[in-house]
């Protein structure tokens, strides 16, 4: 009987993959977080009322759970999840500010994309600009505390080594 030979260099990639997208699950709970705290910040000096897209998002997609908080479920489920592609950047070796910059551009794409197939939101170019100016700080704010995160979880010393 022929054995496969297993492609170590193949190993090697799924093990970074899956190690970082763990990482990353942890690093996006620590951004959505730090986004959260901001955000209500943000609204106790502008006055500005919590956004109810992400529940409209969410309750418009085929094959969404029925929940009770379809909002806080949408919110936290997306930047977690989100956070495991960070997580697969820092595991990789895409780390500090630039990658988390790269990292907001995923996350507004993500919001746009899933805001605008359900028909609930708009191109952001046709917002108002403080709006515009609110959404892109409160994304800063998640992606770079899902890198600062992400990042500290896949330093050699802190994880397992690539070779392992």
């Amino acid at each position: 009987m022929h054995r496969l030979r297993q492609d170590p260099v193949r190993s090697r990639t799924s093990r970074v993959l899956l190690r970082g997208a763990a990482h990353g699950l942890v690093a996006g709970a620590v951004g959505t977080a730090a986004m959260t705290l901001g955000e209500k910040l943000e609204q106790a000096i502008t006055g500005r009322p919590d956004s109810r897209v992400p529940a409209r998002t969410m309750m418009r997609t085929p094959g969404s759970p029925a929940t009770r908080a379809p909002n806080l479920l949408m919110h936290w489920g997306q930047g977690i999840l989100l956070g495991a592609v960070r997580g697969m950047m820092a595991d990789s070796g895409l780390r500090g500010p630039w990658s988390s910059s790269m990292f907001a551009v995923v996350r507004l794409t993500n919001d746009q994309t899933w805001e605008n197939a359900t028909g609930v939101g708009a191109p952001p170019w046709t917002w108002p600009r403080r709006e515009l100016v609110i959404a892109l700080l409160h994304k800063g704010v998640y992606a770079i505390g899902t890198g600062l995160a992400a990042d500290r979880a896949g330093e050699p010393e802190i994880c397992f080594p690539v070779f392992l």
